[in-house]
């Protein structure tokens, strides 16, 4: 599966600062010394619908991280799934008649189409569930033969216990993790199951329903969390800097995800640091495909609106905060877009290098993004008050602008 194109990253004069964030499995700041290739994954899209804000706010969040890394001179090997066979694309394509891969194949076409005109910076390794079955398989297989996962009416479960270190991601108790398991795709009230929260490594094939070779564990597909583990360690080995998506992602997703890694190889932790976006909410409920209140990146294009003021909407909150949507954020994010732009459009200004420092050391605070807008805002206000001498200014900016935030001025 291929991704979609990348935009240029201009380079900047000096260096950037070493990226902190927080970490969700320690519950405080880490600072992050990658080497000279940082490694991130990041969970994608289970394409059954159009690309809206939630996710754009998420991918907004690490391609921030990307860019910080970049902006440090180091190199960036950056890989995320795509969840192409799964219970609600089925869903979908069986309620509106279509064929599920031809939905799976055209909302993943309308997704690299969204990320190309939100400037987000593509990942090296774009892989699809589908295609990750042969890597799946084996490690399905080895968890079996190692003891630490079971057959239950043909279907295979990875068992919790088998890992010490289960539950260290979220930190979680078990009532709670029993109630997002439910919530969030497990089935804790299966009877059989060794423990209530054990996830499915591979579901045997059910009647009308896709289904592939799984060798010795007969003809099924793959459960969620184990595909993010076999392309995640195919790519990026154990130990890589961050695992990121959703808050929503916390448990089961990462925490189980986590534990087959670490059982497959024996190695702790799987990442170094677990990253996870805000929630945004629309008419007061976080916005998801199953309650279908949604504002589509599509649609907003469609719209005539421009992504740069899309970015500079995300932006404008923290990313690890829950926030809403609204009219006023657009609004807001157009008339911002605005000024920067008459801003940077004078042939001279004021001194930019500090506020490319002030934008580095926001951005490398736990991705403080709205504390980079207001720095470029605050140059914005003098050069509109009272101007400046420096030839080079605008030129500076506009370039630190699309480097560090994505924003083409």
């Amino acid at each position: 599966m291929h991704a979609w194109p990348a935009s240029e990253v201009p380079a900047l004069p000096g260096q950037g600062r070493d990226l902190r964030i927080h970490d969700t499995a320690t519950g405080r700041q880490v600072t992050l010394d990658p080497g000279p290739v940082a490694r991130i994954y990041v969970c994608g899209i289970t394409p059954y619908d159009a690309t809206h804000m939630g996710h754009a706010a998420t991918y907004n969040a690490f391609d921030l991280v990307q860019r910080v890394w970049l902006d440090t001179k180091r190199q960036v090997h950056y890989v995320q799934n795509v969840t192409d066979v799964d219970d609600p694309l089925l869903e979908r394509a069986q309620r509106d008649g279509v064929d599920w891969t031809a939905l799976a194949e055209q909302e993943t076409a309308l997704f690299r189409e969204d990320m190309t005109a939100l400037r987000m910076l593509p990942p090296r390794h774009y892989v699809g569930a589908v295609e990750a079955i042969p890597a799946i398989v084996p490690l399905v297989e080895r968890l079996r033969e190692a003891g630490a996962a079971y057959e239950l009416e043909g279907d295979i479960y990875f068992s919790v216990g088998s890992d010490p270190h289960f539950g260290s991601v979220s930190r979680l108790d078990a009532a709670a993790m029993r109630m997002l398991s439910a919530e969030r795709g497990g089935d804790p009230d299966r009877p059989g199951k060794k423990n209530p929260l054990d996830p499915m490594l591979w579901m045997a094939a059910r009647e009308g329903e896709p289904s592939w070779d799984g060798g010795s564990l007969g003809r099924g597909r793959p459960g969620w969390h184990i595909e993010c583990v076999a392309i995640a360690l195919e790519h990026l080995g154990m130990g890589f800097d961050v695992q990121g998506g959703g808050s929503d992602l916390v448990f089961p997703h990462h925490e189980m995800g986590a534990s087959h890694a670490q059982v497959l190889t024996g190695e702790f932790p799987m990442a170094k640091a677990y990253v996870h976006a805000g929630m945004v909410a629309l008419d007061g409920e976080k916005m998801s495909k199953s309650r279908g209140n949604l504002v589509f990146v599509s649609r907003l294009r469609q719209d005539g609106v421009d992504p740069a003021a899309v970015r500079l909407a995300l932006h404008a909150h923290h990313y690890r905060a829950d926030w809403e949507w609204t009219d006023q954020v657009l609004r807001d994010a157009e008339a911002r877009l605005g000024r920067w732009r008459a801003a940077v459009s004078r042939p001279d200004g004021p001194p930019a290098e500090a506020l490319v420092q002030e934008m580095r050391e926001a951005l490398a605070n736990d991705l403080d993004a709205p504390a980079a807008l207001a720095a470029v805002d605050r140059w914005a206000a003098l050069q509109q008050e009272a101007g400046g001498t420096d030839t080079g200014a605008p030129g500076v900016v506009t370039r630190a602008v699309d480097a560090l935030l994505g924003v083409a001025l």
